[in-house]
Parts: C-alpha cells; structure tokens; sequence
C-alpha cells in the first residue's frame, strides 16, 4: 500500500499540471499512469493555443502552470491569430514539437520535489463514510491517499473506430481504461458517451507544397511563457489547402464504410471541430474545406492535416486525400480514427472540481466532458490546486468570471449540462474586453505568488513591470526598468496604450461586474430548499440539482429566469443578517 496527500491518476495534460501543483504546494503527490512514457502526449495536433484557447495558456503560466513553458522548448511554428484585430481577441498559438513537448513535460515531473510516478492501471475507487480514501489497481495494489484527482481523458471505456472496424483502446497502440466507469456509477456519478477523433499524419516528403498555400510562422515571436527566452531557432512553415468536389464525391460513396455514418458510432462529437465526413454530409452547399498542413517534428516528416479527422477505412482515407492539389501522390503514415469514451457530466462538481457526490475526489479533463488540450490543463491545474487545499485545510481557490477565461470555463462546466464537448471560446467570456493575453500577468501573476507557484524571482520583476506600467498611465516618467525579461519598457508602454484605448468600453463593463459582485455576495446555503420558494418555474429542478453558490451563479444557470433570481434574491435576503441584507 503507497500512502500519499494528493493522488493523480491519469498523465496527460490535466494530470501533469494537476500532479505538479498540488506537489509545488507541499502535499506528497503521487501519479498513477498505464504508461509513464506517455505523459504529457498530444493524441491530436500538436499545438497550443488558439482563439481564446491562449489566452488561457498565458493565465495558466500566471498562476504557474507549464504548459506555456513546455510549448516554448519544443516550438517549430509561432503564430499570432487575429492580429490585425482588437487586443481582446489576439490569440497565440504554438506548433510544437510532438516529442519534444511530451519529453519537457516528462522532465519537469520526474524532477519535481514530493512527487513520485506510479505505473499501473486505477480499476476502482475506495470510499468510507462518503469519502475517497483510496484507489484500487489492476495488480491488486491499494494507493491510500487524502484526495484524488481523477484525469481519464479518452481512457474510460474507450473504443477506437477505424472504417466498420472498432477494438478497445484510450488512443491507437494504448488500452483502454476499463473497470474505473462502473465504480463511479456505483459511487452515484452519472456516466455518458462522448466521441472525438483525429486526422491521418502524411509523409511530407510525399507532398508537392508548391501546389498549397504558405504560412510562415511570425519573424519576431513572443514566447508563451514568462519564463521562456525569447525564441532563437528559425521557425517552420505551414501550408494550407482545400478540399474540392472531388474530395467529397469520395467521401460520400464511402460513408457506409465509416463508424460515422455507418452506424458505429452513437455517441455526439465536439461541433466545432467535425469530421471531414460531417463536414460534407451537413454542409453540402460548401465546395470546398480548408486543410492546414503542419509540420509535427524537426527530426522527421510527419504531416498533420487540420480538418480532416475521419473515421472512413485507410484506403478510403488515401482515395479522397489524392484528389486534393498537392496531395496527388500523398502517402500515410498512420491512419485517422475516432474514438468514443465516457465522461461523468460536469454539473456534477463543484466550482473546485470536486466530486458532490464523493468528497475528496476531483475530476480534470477530459472525463468532465471537455475537449482541448489547453481546456484540460487549466482544469487539472485548478483541480490540483484545490485538492492541495482541501488537505492542507486552506480556502478553495476558485476564479470568477471576471477575473480569467479559467473563471469562465469553470463556472460554464459546473452551471451548464452540455450536450457536446465543451470549447472554449471568446464569445463565452462577458468581459473578454479585459480578459486579454497580453495582460494575464497583471490579472493573475499575484494570485499565482500568493498561491506559492510563483517564484520571488519572477514576482520581483513583475511588480516592477506593474508600476512601470501604473506610471505611464497616469503620464508620470517611468522609471527605466532596466533588463527585466520578459518585461521591458517597450512592453510596458504597449500595456498603457492598449489600457488606454480600452479604457472607456472597460469602464462601462465594470459597471456590469459590480452588478454581478453584489450577486456574487448573495451565497445560496448548500442546503437550501428551493422547494420552499412559491412560484419559481420549472427551474426549480435544475437549481436544486446544480446547487450553484451564489445568486449569480444560479442567475446563469439555462432556464432559470430573471425573475426566478428575484425571487431567489427575496427569499434569501429573508434568511440572512442585515449584513447580507444590504449587499443584496
């Protein structure tokens, strides 16, 4: 038996960040993973970033986790998106370097102080007296431990489709995780089916690129984390190209043969981000579909075509891949597929990623029915943060929807039951005019220090940064900073003037967070009876299921109207002191 504070079981982008904060925090943390070898591995693009997806990569580095970081070592392709825009919607994104992002990753967990890795496979899950106090393996081993957080992804109950054919497995050549699914159900969780799937990779050197559009990457990058130099190798190019009639003639007189439509697969896909098959079938009047070819590695030529996840047999795939320009004599490396999975639904958890149904277990990921490599990551830094406090009996740690699209995220998962996977997007976020990329550090870099996941070193510099900046506005001189990467008086002057354009629509959006702060006082008891409240509408359901925190949370709530959150802000003026009273 392995005693331990904090155990994380699963090792993909959720348990990597969840595992290494909750050991930086002090809590003897250990991460049960099938394959140690496998951590940190990108089953799909190997990319981060993205429209609001880098966002949360910059405020998930703030508060000091290291995806950003390991993005930044194995960078082939640096791209700003919307560029040309506002600064509320200016997005990085990163092409890396499949192996070399996973290797980064696997170094900062094998080197981190309090935390060991365990290889095996957690079967099912030991409560007493309605709490985790330990996790069962394959082998027979029992890991005791004080919390748990739970980071699946595909893993639980997967099935890989290939054509008409299906076999078990979490992603190709990796089992499945079997036997976990059951014992959450028994535990009380509701348990669902997802799907998602992934492209075929290329041979590039079988590619006629002077037939696809170029892409290169960005002449003067800036790095993703804080803590990264600036970028010194010369970065890769990509390509774009279009599906055409003929592409989905082939893919229409083969839909039979795919898991897709061939009746395989039940389970719904992210909507965003659809098969080429779907692609085709639901927007027949589209003639053409952009493909992005990108480069997965320096060391070879491996290909990854964005926009063509499918679940049609290999020959198939090939058939309708040469008919796109350039791509004539294209050969596969390694076949696309799908893959469906379980996930517990997200309304169950608390705004910690704490299970309700079982305290002490936590849920990252994937398994809450996400979708992303960005989304997981925040969730497990989250979720490991919040297990540390719950056993070193510190305050929960939970960010508002004001404060960063991790607040946003958040807040969507515990209110919202989706019916696809969930993806982040600017449009979800009310205040996107201050959630910006550029500025994370000087919304969250504070909390991360105060936190402990922050470093003096880099905190010191910060706040000389923070009064730079503070000093511009207000037309005082600055003082020169001096060397300070990756804060320099070039950047701050940059910070003010995007502040200072921003500034008038930022003031009228405050007005709207005090609003909701007010709502955000209004805490609802986890105990209270909405049974009690005469003439909520059929609401009331959802409310005493979700068991949201606060009026504002139950304001967001889908179906619960305004005037359900006056009768709500009634009701529980009634039962409280004066001071409450007032605040609402």
């Amino acid at each position: 038996m392995t005693d331990c504070d904090v155990l994380v079981v699963g090792a993909g982008h959720a348990g990597a960040e969840a595992a290494l904060a909750a050991a930086r925090l002090g809590c003897a943390t250990a991460l049960l993973t099938q394959d140690p070898a496998a951590a940190a591995r990108m089953s799909c693009n190997p990319s981060i970033g993205g429209v609001a997806k880098g966002q949360m990569v910059r405020e998930l580095d703030a508060l000091g986790g290291d995806m950003g970081l390991c993005a930044d070592m194995s960078a082939l392709h640096y791209r700003a998106l919307n560029g040309g825009k506002g600064a509320a919607v200016r997005s990085p994104r990163v092409q890396c370097d499949r192996r070399i992002y996973a290797e980064s990753m696997q170094s900062r967990l094998r080197s981190q102080e309090r935390l060991i890795l365990i290889q095996g496979e957690a079967v099912d899950l030991r409560v007493e007296k309605g709490g985790l106090f330990a996790v069962s393996t394959r082998d027979g081993r029992r890991l005791r431990c004080r919390c748990a957080v739970l980071c699946a992804g595909t893993f639980l109950d997967g099935r890989i489709h290939m054509g008409l054919k299906s076999l078990p497995g979490g992603r190709i050549g990796e089992p499945a995780a079997q036997g976990l699914s059951e014992s959450l159900r028994a535990l009380g969780l509701k348990v669902r089916r997802f799907k998602t799937g992934t492209p075929p990779r290329l041979r590039g050197g079988s590619i006629d690129f002077s037939k696809l559009e170029l892409q290169p990457p960005d002449p003067s990058p800036k790095p993703l984390s804080l803590r990264s130099p600036a970028p010194t190798l010369t970065g890769l190019p990509c390509w774009i190209g279009c599906t055409n009639e003929e592409t989905h003639a082939v893919i229409r007189a083969n839909l039979h043969r795919g898991a897709l439509y061939g009746g395989s697969i039940r389970a719904p896909g992210p909507r965003y981000c659809p098969s080429v098959e779907d692609k085709v079938v639901k927007f027949p009047q589209r003639p053409r579909h952009q493909v992005f070819l990108e480069p997965e590695s320096r060391e070879n030529d491996e290909i990854y075509p964005g926009g063509l996840s499918t679940s049609l047999p290999e020959e198939a795939q090939l058939e309708f891949l040469r008919t796109i320009s350039g791509l004539g004599a294209v050969e596969i490396v390694s076949p696309g597929y799908s893959i469906e999975y379980d996930y517990c639904p997200s309304t169950q958890l608390r705004g910690t990623y704490e299970a309700r149904a079982v305290e002490g277990l936590f849920l990252a990921g994937q398994i809450n029915g996400t979708t992303g490599y960005e989304e997981a990551a925040a969730q497990g830094l989250l979720a490991g943060i919040n297990a540390a406090h719950k056993v070193l009996g510190r305050e929960p740690f939970i960010l508002g929807r004001e404060e960063a699209y991790l607040g946003v995220m958040t807040d969507d998962l515990v209110c919202q039951d989706a019916e696809e996977p969930y993806r982040m997007f600017t449009a979800r976020a009310e205040h996107r005019l201050e959630l910006r990329s550029d500025n994370a550090d000087l919304r969250l870099l504070e909390k991360g220090f105060r936190l402990g996941l922050v470093g003096q070193a880099l905190y010191g510099r910060f706040l000389r940064y923070r009064e730079t900046v503070s000093s511009l506005l207000v037309g005082a001189s600055p003082t020169e900073p001096g060397e300070m990467p990756p804060w320099s008086l070039e950047e701050a002057r940059e910070q003010a003037s995007i502040q200072r354009g921003y500034e008038g629509y930022i003031r009228r959006d405050r007005r709207a967070m005090t609003e909701t702060a007010a709502m955000r006082s209004c805490p609802i008891p986890e105990d209270f009876r909405y049974e009690d409240v005469p003439l909520l509408s059929e609401a009331r359901q959802k409310l005493s299921r979700l068991r949201p925190r606060d009026l504002a949370q139950a304001s967001r709530i889908p179906g619960v109207t305004p005037a359900d959150a006056r009768l709500l802000s009634v009701w529980l003026r009634r039962m409280s002191g004066p001071a409450v009273r007032s605040a609402a």
